[in-house]
């Protein structure tokens, strides 16, 4: 029975993520960015691609403290950076009273994060959002969210692609229940 070269199948991974980094529009190599890194599959993803497109990339985890264990997905963040050697920094932040959760958090995580933080937002994040604005009554600008560019890098890739980085890395995300309550 042949076996597969064992130097080969350690290429592969680096190959793949290659090939994904490359349809991804992250900075020059060399630039410093800062990633919004929560432990899901998207951000690490954005964490282990901007690093394989040669960015010098900081992971920063914003911990809401909104459920209970929430604090333990910075030590998913802070073993994913030591891992691809990026720096890595954790906040807690305190979401304040008052109507729609989602708006407040996001609120919350952009004050502590730099005006020019990458976010690990996918395609699929893109037509979710198109799908809730129109769902809303939007006019033309609610169809155009989540452009692509720097600060989105991820925006041409799907999600299945994201977990993807995360199984060739050995990495497992963090489920964050609240994702999958359709209240949100």
């Amino acid at each position: 029975m042949d076996h597969p070269d064992p130097s080969r199948r350690r290429l592969t991974p680096g190959l793949e993520l290659a090939a994904l980094a490359a349809r991804c529009p992250f900075p020059a190599s060399g630039t410093a960015v800062t990633c919004a890194v929560s432990g899901g599959a998207d951000s690490l993803a954005l964490l282990a691609l901007a690093i394989t497109a040669g960015c010098v990339a900081t992971a920063v985890h914003v911990d809401h403290g909104l459920r209970p264990g929430s604090d333990h997905e910075a030590d998913v963040v802070a073993a994913a950076a030591r891992q691809l050697g990026a720096g890595f920094r954790s906040v807690a932040v305190t979401v304040p009273v008052g109507p729609n959760l989602e708006a407040r958090a996001r609120q919350a995580r952009y004050a502590v994060l730099p005006p020019d933080v990458l976010t690990g937002h996918t395609a699929d994040d893109r037509a979710e959002t198109v799908l809730l604005n129109m769902m809303r009554g939007t006019g033309l600008d609610g169809l155009a969210p989540l452009a692509p560019g720097p600060r989105r890098p991820l925006v041409g890739l799907r999600r299945s692609d994201t977990e993807r980085v995360c199984d060739l890395l050995g990495f497992e995300p963090v489920q964050d229940p609240s994702n999958l309550d359709p209240v949100h």
